[in-house]
Protein backbone atom coordinates (compact mmCIF):
# COMPACT_ATOMS: atom_id res chain seq x y z
CA UNK A 1 0.00 0.00 0.00
CA UNK A 2 1.79 3.48 -1.01
CA UNK A 3 1.52 6.19 1.36
CA UNK A 4 3.58 8.71 -0.20
CA UNK A 5 5.88 9.12 -4.03
CA UNK A 6 8.30 11.50 -4.29
CA UNK A 7 10.15 12.86 -7.44
CA UNK A 8 12.97 15.35 -8.19
CA UNK A 9 15.21 16.39 -11.59
CA UNK A 10 13.06 14.37 -14.03
CA UNK A 11 11.43 15.38 -17.08
CA UNK A 12 9.74 18.36 -16.03
CA UNK A 13 9.34 17.52 -12.16
CA UNK A 14 12.34 20.34 -11.21
CA UNK A 15 11.62 20.30 -7.66
CA UNK A 16 10.94 17.49 -5.20
CA UNK A 17 7.46 17.03 -5.73
CA UNK A 18 5.35 14.67 -3.39
CA UNK A 19 2.45 12.98 -4.10
CA UNK A 20 0.60 11.56 -0.32
CA UNK A 21 -1.71 9.08 -0.32
CA UNK A 22 -2.02 9.87 2.98
CA UNK A 23 -5.87 10.91 4.39
CA UNK A 24 -6.01 14.85 6.24
CA UNK A 25 -7.89 15.52 9.18
CA UNK A 26 -10.78 17.30 6.92
CA UNK A 27 -14.49 16.32 7.30
CA UNK A 28 -15.74 13.95 4.69
CA UNK A 29 -16.29 10.74 3.39
CA UNK A 30 -14.46 8.09 5.36
CA UNK A 31 -16.53 5.24 4.36
CA UNK A 32 -14.05 4.14 2.07
CA UNK A 33 -10.31 5.25 3.84
CA UNK A 34 -8.65 2.34 3.85
CA UNK A 35 -7.60 1.26 7.84
CA UNK A 36 -3.98 0.20 8.77
CA UNK A 37 -3.02 -1.21 11.61
CA UNK A 38 0.65 0.03 10.87
CA UNK A 39 -0.48 3.35 11.39
CA UNK A 40 -1.24 4.60 14.47
CA UNK A 41 -3.52 7.91 13.58
CA UNK A 42 -3.62 7.89 10.23
CA UNK A 43 -5.90 6.37 7.18
CA UNK A 44 -4.83 6.10 3.32
CA UNK A 45 -6.77 7.15 0.57
CA UNK A 46 -7.91 4.67 -1.90
CA UNK A 47 -7.59 6.93 -4.46
CA UNK A 48 -5.97 10.10 -6.03
CA UNK A 49 -7.12 12.00 -9.23
CA UNK A 50 -5.23 14.63 -10.69
CA UNK A 51 -5.89 17.64 -12.65
CA UNK A 52 -4.05 20.08 -15.27
CA UNK A 53 -3.71 21.35 -18.44
CA UNK A 54 -1.77 19.47 -20.87
CA UNK A 55 1.93 19.70 -21.03
CA UNK A 56 1.56 20.53 -17.51
CA UNK A 57 3.59 17.48 -15.94
CA UNK A 58 0.29 14.58 -14.87
CA UNK A 59 1.96 12.64 -17.33
CA UNK A 60 5.37 13.11 -16.19
CA UNK A 61 4.44 12.12 -12.75
CA UNK A 62 3.40 8.75 -14.01
CA UNK A 63 6.14 8.30 -16.27
CA UNK A 64 8.28 8.87 -13.40
CA UNK A 65 6.30 6.47 -10.91
CA UNK A 66 7.09 3.72 -13.64
CA UNK A 67 10.58 4.45 -14.19
CA UNK A 68 11.29 3.78 -10.06
CA UNK A 69 9.43 0.71 -10.95
CA UNK A 70 11.76 -0.46 -13.71
CA UNK A 71 14.74 0.90 -11.80
CA UNK A 72 13.81 -1.78 -8.67
CA UNK A 73 12.59 -4.53 -11.09
CA UNK A 74 15.24 -4.61 -14.07
CA UNK A 75 18.64 -2.38 -13.18
CA UNK A 76 20.45 -5.20 -12.07
CA UNK A 77 18.86 -7.94 -14.25
CA UNK A 78 18.95 -6.24 -17.56
CA UNK A 79 21.62 -3.14 -17.30
CA UNK A 80 25.25 -3.96 -19.16
CA UNK A 81 28.45 -3.19 -16.79
CA UNK A 82 29.45 0.58 -17.41
CA UNK A 83 26.15 1.34 -19.71
CA UNK A 84 25.10 4.89 -19.27
CA UNK A 85 21.44 5.09 -17.28
CA UNK A 86 18.88 6.86 -19.43
CA UNK A 87 17.58 9.63 -17.74
CA UNK A 88 15.43 12.58 -18.76
CA UNK A 89 16.35 15.10 -16.40
CA UNK A 90 14.76 18.93 -16.62
CA UNK A 91 16.19 20.39 -19.76
CA UNK A 92 15.00 23.93 -19.29
CA UNK A 93 17.89 25.05 -17.00
CA UNK A 94 21.15 23.16 -18.27
CA UNK A 95 22.39 22.87 -14.49
CA UNK A 96 20.05 20.20 -13.85
CA UNK A 97 21.82 18.25 -16.49
CA UNK A 98 24.62 17.33 -14.05
CA UNK A 99 22.40 16.98 -11.07
CA UNK A 100 20.87 13.31 -9.66
CA UNK A 101 17.58 12.66 -9.99
CA UNK A 102 15.98 11.16 -7.07
CA UNK A 103 13.19 9.14 -6.47
CA UNK A 104 11.44 7.74 -2.95
CA UNK A 105 8.27 6.19 -2.06
CA UNK A 106 7.24 5.20 1.48
CA UNK A 107 4.91 1.89 1.51
CA UNK A 108 3.56 -0.86 4.10
CA UNK A 109 4.35 -4.32 3.19
CA UNK A 110 3.87 -7.26 5.35
CA UNK A 111 2.99 -5.25 7.96
CA UNK A 112 6.32 -3.00 7.91
CA UNK A 113 6.55 0.80 6.82
CA UNK A 114 9.27 0.45 4.27
CA UNK A 115 10.69 4.03 3.28
CA UNK A 116 13.30 3.77 0.00
CA UNK A 117 15.08 6.14 -1.63
CA UNK A 118 17.58 6.83 -4.45
CA UNK A 119 19.81 9.54 -6.37
CA UNK A 120 20.74 8.39 -9.69
CA UNK A 121 22.50 10.10 -12.90
CA UNK A 122 23.45 8.78 -16.47
CA UNK A 123 26.72 7.50 -14.81
CA UNK A 124 25.01 5.46 -11.88
CA UNK A 125 23.15 5.28 -8.78
CA UNK A 126 24.79 7.79 -5.93
CA UNK A 127 23.13 6.97 -3.01
CA UNK A 128 20.20 4.29 -1.90
CA UNK A 129 18.46 3.77 1.41
CA UNK A 130 15.72 1.48 2.82
CA UNK A 131 14.80 2.18 6.02
CA UNK A 132 11.54 0.55 8.38
CA UNK A 133 9.05 0.81 10.80
CA UNK A 134 8.04 -1.93 12.73
CA UNK A 135 5.99 -1.82 15.45
CA UNK A 136 6.55 1.89 16.05
CA UNK A 137 10.24 2.11 16.02
CA UNK A 138 12.27 2.94 12.83
CA UNK A 139 15.66 0.70 12.05
CA UNK A 140 17.74 1.35 8.85
CA UNK A 141 18.42 -1.61 6.55
CA UNK A 142 20.61 -0.62 4.32
CA UNK A 143 21.93 3.21 2.82
CA UNK A 144 24.59 2.71 0.40
CA UNK A 145 26.76 6.37 -0.60
CA UNK A 146 29.82 6.51 -2.62
CA UNK A 147 31.94 5.50 0.08
CA UNK A 148 30.12 1.74 0.43
CA UNK A 149 27.35 0.19 2.11
CA UNK A 150 26.52 -0.30 5.60
CA UNK A 151 23.74 -2.32 6.73
CA UNK A 152 21.66 -2.54 9.60
CA UNK A 153 21.18 -5.49 12.17
CA UNK A 154 18.07 -6.59 11.46
CA UNK A 155 18.64 -7.23 7.86
CA UNK A 156 19.71 -10.76 7.55
CA UNK A 157 20.56 -12.31 4.39
CA UNK A 158 23.66 -12.57 2.12
CA UNK A 159 24.50 -8.74 2.04
CA UNK A 160 27.78 -8.40 1.76
CA UNK A 161 27.93 -11.02 -1.23
CA UNK A 162 25.25 -8.87 -3.08
CA UNK A 163 27.20 -5.72 -2.50
CA UNK A 164 30.02 -7.25 -4.31
CA UNK A 165 27.33 -7.93 -7.61
CA UNK A 166 26.15 -5.02 -7.09
CA UNK A 167 27.23 -2.77 -10.36
CA UNK A 168 27.31 0.81 -10.06
CA UNK A 169 24.43 1.20 -12.46
CA UNK A 170 22.37 -0.92 -10.83
CA UNK A 171 20.22 -1.05 -7.61
CA UNK A 172 21.22 -3.05 -4.51
CA UNK A 173 17.64 -3.73 -4.02
CA UNK A 174 17.35 -5.36 -7.39
CA UNK A 175 20.43 -6.86 -7.31
CA UNK A 176 19.01 -8.45 -3.91
CA UNK A 177 15.98 -8.93 -5.61
CA UNK A 178 17.61 -10.86 -8.62
CA UNK A 179 19.83 -13.15 -5.81
CA UNK A 180 16.36 -13.90 -4.00
CA UNK A 181 17.17 -11.93 -0.93
CA UNK A 182 14.18 -13.24 1.27
CA UNK A 183 13.42 -9.58 2.94
CA UNK A 184 14.06 -7.26 -0.10
CA UNK A 185 12.58 -9.43 -2.53
CA UNK A 186 9.08 -9.48 -0.61
CA UNK A 187 10.22 -5.49 -0.53
CA UNK A 188 11.19 -5.43 -4.24
CA UNK A 189 7.57 -7.81 -4.99
CA UNK A 190 5.68 -4.81 -3.97
CA UNK A 191 7.24 -2.70 -7.12
CA UNK A 192 6.50 -5.77 -9.22
CA UNK A 193 2.67 -5.68 -8.26
CA UNK A 194 2.28 -2.05 -9.52
CA UNK A 195 0.70 -1.52 -13.10
CA UNK A 196 1.17 1.28 -14.67
CA UNK A 197 -0.82 2.08 -17.79
CA UNK A 198 -0.29 5.05 -20.52
CA UNK A 199 -2.22 5.87 -23.70
CA UNK A 200 -1.56 3.53 -26.27
CA UNK A 201 -2.85 2.88 -30.37
CA UNK A 202 -2.24 -0.98 -30.39
CA UNK A 203 -2.89 -2.06 -33.65
CA UNK A 204 -6.70 -3.73 -33.10
CA UNK A 205 -5.06 -7.12 -33.95
CA UNK A 206 -2.84 -6.55 -30.92
CA UNK A 207 -5.92 -5.73 -28.40
CA UNK A 208 -7.43 -8.84 -29.86
CA UNK A 209 -3.90 -11.48 -29.33
CA UNK A 210 -4.18 -9.71 -25.77
CA UNK A 211 -7.66 -10.14 -24.85
CA UNK A 212 -7.49 -14.24 -26.73
CA UNK A 213 -4.56 -14.45 -23.92
CA UNK A 214 -6.59 -12.80 -20.97
CA UNK A 215 -10.38 -13.28 -21.62
CA UNK A 216 -12.75 -10.95 -20.12
CA UNK A 217 -13.46 -11.59 -16.40
CA UNK A 218 -16.95 -12.14 -15.04
CA UNK A 219 -16.51 -8.69 -13.36
CA UNK A 220 -15.40 -7.04 -16.24
CA UNK A 221 -18.12 -7.93 -18.63
CA UNK A 222 -20.99 -7.06 -15.54
CA UNK A 223 -19.19 -3.47 -15.74
CA UNK A 224 -19.27 -3.12 -19.48
CA UNK A 225 -22.98 -4.01 -18.97
CA UNK A 226 -23.74 -1.98 -16.00
CA UNK A 227 -22.69 0.79 -18.24
CA UNK A 228 -24.67 0.16 -21.16
CA UNK A 229 -21.87 -0.06 -23.87
CA UNK A 230 -24.10 -2.69 -25.21
CA UNK A 231 -22.01 -5.44 -24.68
CA UNK A 232 -23.51 -8.29 -22.90
CA UNK A 233 -20.97 -11.74 -23.90
CA UNK A 234 -17.57 -12.36 -25.70
CA UNK A 235 -16.23 -15.09 -27.28
CA UNK A 236 -13.33 -16.54 -28.79
CA UNK A 237 -13.05 -17.54 -32.47
CA UNK A 238 -10.85 -20.16 -33.92
CA UNK A 239 -10.29 -18.78 -37.67
CA UNK A 240 -9.80 -20.82 -40.85
CA UNK A 241 -6.19 -20.74 -41.63
CA UNK A 242 -4.87 -18.63 -44.55
CA UNK A 243 -1.99 -19.97 -46.37
CA UNK A 244 -1.00 -16.41 -46.87
CA UNK A 245 -1.09 -15.32 -43.52
CA UNK A 246 -0.52 -18.65 -40.90
CA UNK A 247 2.66 -18.62 -39.46
CA UNK A 248 4.76 -22.22 -39.59
CA UNK A 249 6.23 -23.73 -35.79
CA UNK A 250 9.50 -25.99 -36.07
CA UNK A 251 9.06 -28.06 -33.04
CA UNK A 252 11.50 -30.68 -31.93
CA UNK A 253 9.95 -34.10 -31.60
CA UNK A 254 9.73 -35.30 -28.42
CA UNK A 255 12.47 -37.66 -27.51
CA UNK A 256 11.49 -41.08 -26.83
CA UNK A 257 14.13 -43.75 -27.05
CA UNK A 258 18.06 -43.82 -26.24
CA UNK A 259 18.15 -44.59 -30.04
CA UNK A 260 16.60 -41.54 -30.71
CA UNK A 261 18.26 -38.93 -27.74
CA UNK A 262 21.78 -40.48 -29.88
CA UNK A 263 20.54 -39.27 -33.03
CA UNK A 264 23.09 -36.46 -34.21
CA UNK A 265 20.17 -34.46 -36.13
CA UNK A 266 16.51 -34.91 -34.63
CA UNK A 267 13.36 -34.75 -36.90
CA UNK A 268 11.83 -31.78 -36.92
CA UNK A 269 8.05 -31.21 -38.08
CA UNK A 270 5.79 -28.50 -39.14
CA UNK A 271 3.25 -27.27 -37.49
CA UNK A 272 0.37 -24.75 -38.39
CA UNK A 273 -0.66 -22.32 -35.56
CA UNK A 274 -4.26 -21.51 -35.86
CA UNK A 275 -5.16 -17.54 -35.48
CA UNK A 276 -7.83 -16.63 -32.98
CA UNK A 277 -10.34 -13.84 -33.18
CA UNK A 278 -11.77 -11.75 -29.78
CA UNK A 279 -15.29 -10.76 -30.29
CA UNK A 280 -18.24 -8.96 -28.10
CA UNK A 281 -21.66 -10.12 -28.61
CA UNK A 282 -24.13 -7.65 -28.29
CA UNK A 283 -27.99 -8.35 -27.78
CA UNK A 284 -30.80 -7.46 -29.80
CA UNK A 285 -34.57 -6.11 -29.44
CA UNK A 286 -35.47 -9.75 -30.56
CA UNK A 287 -33.13 -11.55 -28.15
CA UNK A 288 -30.41 -12.52 -29.98
CA UNK A 289 -26.95 -11.80 -29.50
CA UNK A 290 -24.41 -10.35 -31.91
CA UNK A 291 -20.94 -10.95 -32.41
CA UNK A 292 -19.02 -8.11 -33.68
CA UNK A 293 -15.04 -7.42 -34.48
CA UNK A 294 -13.11 -5.12 -32.28
CA UNK A 295 -12.95 -2.88 -35.16
CA UNK A 296 -16.55 -2.60 -34.79
CA UNK A 297 -16.62 -1.59 -31.48
CA UNK A 298 -16.14 2.22 -30.07
CA UNK A 299 -13.27 3.60 -28.83
CA UNK A 300 -14.54 3.98 -25.48
CA UNK A 301 -15.07 0.31 -25.45
CA UNK A 302 -11.65 -0.71 -26.77
CA UNK A 303 -9.86 1.76 -23.98
CA UNK A 304 -12.48 -0.04 -20.84
CA UNK A 305 -11.21 -3.87 -22.54
CA UNK A 306 -7.92 -2.88 -22.21
CA UNK A 307 -7.89 -1.39 -18.45
CA UNK A 308 -10.77 -3.45 -17.21
CA UNK A 309 -8.68 -6.61 -16.72
CA UNK A 310 -5.82 -4.83 -14.66
CA UNK A 311 -8.12 -3.27 -12.21
CA UNK A 312 -9.88 -5.86 -11.21
CA UNK A 313 -6.16 -7.49 -10.55
CA UNK A 314 -5.40 -4.90 -8.60
CA UNK A 315 -8.14 -5.17 -6.60
CA UNK A 316 -7.55 -8.56 -6.42
CA UNK A 317 -4.24 -8.41 -4.86
CA UNK A 318 -4.15 -4.99 -3.21
CA UNK A 319 -1.93 -3.75 -5.68
CA UNK A 320 -1.42 0.05 -6.94
CA UNK A 321 -2.38 1.02 -10.36
CA UNK A 322 -1.90 4.51 -12.07
CA UNK A 323 -3.46 5.20 -15.06
CA UNK A 324 -2.63 8.31 -17.38
CA UNK A 325 -5.24 10.07 -19.30
CA UNK A 326 -8.06 8.12 -17.46
CA UNK A 327 -11.30 8.51 -19.37
CA UNK A 328 -10.06 10.12 -22.20
CA UNK A 329 -12.58 8.06 -24.56
CA UNK A 330 -14.60 6.82 -22.10
CA UNK A 331 -18.01 8.28 -20.90
CA UNK A 332 -18.15 9.57 -17.29
CA UNK A 333 -20.29 7.55 -15.97
CA UNK A 334 -18.21 4.34 -16.50
CA UNK A 335 -15.10 6.44 -14.97
CA UNK A 336 -17.03 7.12 -11.91
CA UNK A 337 -17.59 3.61 -11.33
CA UNK A 338 -14.17 2.42 -11.35
CA UNK A 339 -13.33 5.23 -8.98
CA UNK A 340 -16.19 3.38 -6.85
CA UNK A 341 -14.90 0.40 -6.75
CA UNK A 342 -11.59 1.52 -5.13
CA UNK A 343 -13.55 4.16 -2.95
CA UNK A 344 -15.70 1.39 -1.47
CA UNK A 345 -14.57 -1.09 1.47
CA UNK A 346 -16.89 -3.62 0.15
CA UNK A 347 -15.77 -4.03 -3.68
CA UNK A 348 -11.69 -2.95 -2.20
CA UNK A 349 -11.25 -5.23 0.80
CA UNK A 350 -7.79 -6.05 -0.09
CA UNK A 351 -6.72 -2.15 0.36
CA UNK A 352 -5.83 -1.56 -3.84
CA UNK A 353 -5.47 1.86 -4.46
CA UNK A 354 -5.46 4.02 -8.07
CA UNK A 355 -3.84 6.90 -8.84
CA UNK A 356 -5.25 8.48 -12.16
CA UNK A 357 -4.38 12.08 -14.67
CA UNK A 358 -7.49 13.33 -16.27
CA UNK A 359 -8.96 15.56 -18.09
CA UNK A 360 -12.39 14.30 -17.12
CA UNK A 361 -13.77 17.49 -14.62
CA UNK A 362 -17.74 16.27 -14.16
CA UNK A 363 -15.14 13.21 -11.97
CA UNK A 364 -14.85 16.40 -9.39
CA UNK A 365 -18.24 16.40 -7.97
CA UNK A 366 -18.40 12.48 -7.87
CA UNK A 367 -20.27 11.37 -5.13
CA UNK A 368 -17.60 9.99 -2.57
CA UNK A 369 -15.02 11.44 -3.97
CA UNK A 370 -13.37 13.46 -0.89
CA UNK A 371 -11.23 16.75 -1.40
CA UNK A 372 -8.14 15.34 -0.37
CA UNK A 373 -8.24 12.88 -3.35
CA UNK A 374 -7.72 15.50 -5.83
CA UNK A 375 -4.90 17.02 -7.12
CA UNK A 376 -3.15 19.71 -9.88
CA UNK A 377 -0.17 20.44 -11.59
CA UNK A 378 0.76 23.19 -12.74
CA UNK A 379 4.26 24.60 -14.71
CA UNK A 380 5.44 28.05 -13.84
CA UNK A 381 7.28 30.47 -16.28
CA UNK A 382 10.57 28.39 -15.92
CA UNK A 383 8.83 25.15 -17.03
CA UNK A 384 8.97 23.39 -14.40
CA UNK A 385 5.52 21.48 -12.75
CA UNK A 386 4.48 22.06 -9.57
CA UNK A 387 2.22 19.23 -7.78
CA UNK A 388 -0.30 20.44 -5.03
CA UNK A 389 -3.92 19.29 -3.35
CA UNK A 390 -6.92 20.81 -3.69
CA UNK A 391 -7.03 20.75 0.45
CA UNK A 392 -4.57 23.97 -0.39
CA UNK A 393 -7.06 26.02 -0.58
CA UNK A 394 -9.91 26.83 1.45
CA UNK A 395 -13.73 24.73 0.40
CA UNK A 396 -16.45 23.24 1.84
CA UNK A 397 -18.04 20.23 1.26
CA UNK A 398 -21.21 21.93 -0.26
CA UNK A 399 -18.71 23.58 -2.98
CA UNK A 400 -18.84 22.75 -6.89
CA UNK A 401 -15.74 21.70 -7.57
CA UNK A 402 -15.69 21.43 -11.07
CA UNK A 403 -17.55 25.18 -11.28
CA UNK A 404 -14.42 26.39 -9.18
CA UNK A 405 -11.57 24.16 -11.14
CA UNK A 406 -13.23 25.59 -14.48
CA UNK A 407 -13.11 29.18 -13.41
CA UNK A 408 -9.53 28.70 -12.02
CA UNK A 409 -10.50 29.43 -9.03
CA UNK A 410 -7.54 26.02 -8.02
CA UNK A 411 -5.19 26.90 -10.97
CA UNK A 412 -4.11 24.11 -13.14
CA UNK A 413 -5.98 25.35 -15.93
CA UNK A 414 -4.61 26.14 -19.83
CA UNK A 415 -5.60 29.83 -20.25
CA UNK A 416 -8.18 32.49 -18.31
CA UNK A 417 -8.30 34.93 -20.96
CA UNK A 418 -9.84 35.65 -24.58
CA UNK A 419 -8.41 33.65 -27.58
CA UNK A 420 -5.99 35.66 -29.70
CA UNK A 421 -7.11 37.49 -33.43
CA UNK A 422 -5.92 35.45 -36.11
CA UNK A 423 -5.52 37.53 -40.10
CA UNK A 424 -7.78 36.74 -42.27
CA UNK A 425 -7.80 35.63 -45.51
CA UNK A 426 -6.81 37.80 -48.66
Amino acid sequence: MLLRFSVSNFGSLRDPQELSLVASKLKGDAKGLIEAAELRNETVLPAAVIYGSNASGKSNLIKAFARMRNFVLNSHREGEPGAPINLKPFAFDPHYIAYPSTFSADFICNTSIYSYAFDVTSAGFLRESLHAIREGRSSMLFERTSEGFNFGRSLKGRNKVIEDLTRPNSLFLSAAAQNNHEELSVVANFFRQIRIDRPTNLPLRLVSARLVDQGLSQRALDLLRAIDVGVSEFKIDDLPIDNRNSRLTLRRLPAQSDLFRKAPQPELFIERERDRRFRLGHSTETGQTIYLDLEDESAGTIQLLLILQPIYRALEHGSVIAIDEFGSSVHTRASEMILSLFNNRETNPNRAQLIVATHDTNLLNTKGLRRDQVWFTEKDAGGATHLYPLTDFETRKSDNLERGYLQGRFGAIPFAGSLPNFPKDD
